[in-house]
């Protein structure tokens, strides 16, 4: 159980190193931070959306939705008693279509690494217009 000053820096921590993760593409370092069992559950209907199960297939949905040129920009670490989650700021602009949504990613943790990630957007629709099936990028 994670109540300690010690234990809410290192969640503030795997939360900085998950953005920071994302933001430089560093997908090696990313695939660290989840265990195998790990999933992440995203709104809407488009081609990152749903829920996907293991570490692979988290990091490789990460890796689809930074494709698409995001810029992740952290706003706040926000920690509950055993699980944390980061506000961010997600902005990309493709093919005319300009994505600007703002979002929380809820994360449950497990000895220490990320079980489950679920994100809540601001944007729904938006979402759905930026990540359209069509030519990824």
């Amino acid at each position: 159980m994670l109540t300690t000053n010690e234990d809410l820096g290192s969640r503030h921590a795997l939360a900085a190193a998950f953005q920071r993760c994302l933001a430089e593409r560093d997908w090696v370092t990313l695939r660290t931070l989840f265990t195998e069992d790990a999933t992440w559950t995203l709104p809407g209907d488009n081609q990152v959306s749903g829920h996907v199960e293991g570490a692979d297939a988290v990091v490789e949905r990460a890796r689809l939705i930074a494709g698409f040129g995001l810029r992740f920009d952290l706003l706040h670490v926000l920690v509950s008693r055993d699980d944390m989650a980061l506000s961010l700021h997600n902005t990309a602009e493709r093919d005319g279509v300009v994505l600007d949504e703002y979002l929380a990613t809820v994360c449950r943790l497990r000895d220490g690494r990320i079980a489950s990630v679920e994100t809540y957007l601001s944007d729904v629709p938006g979402m759905n217009a930026f990540f359209a099936q069509r030519d990824q990028p």
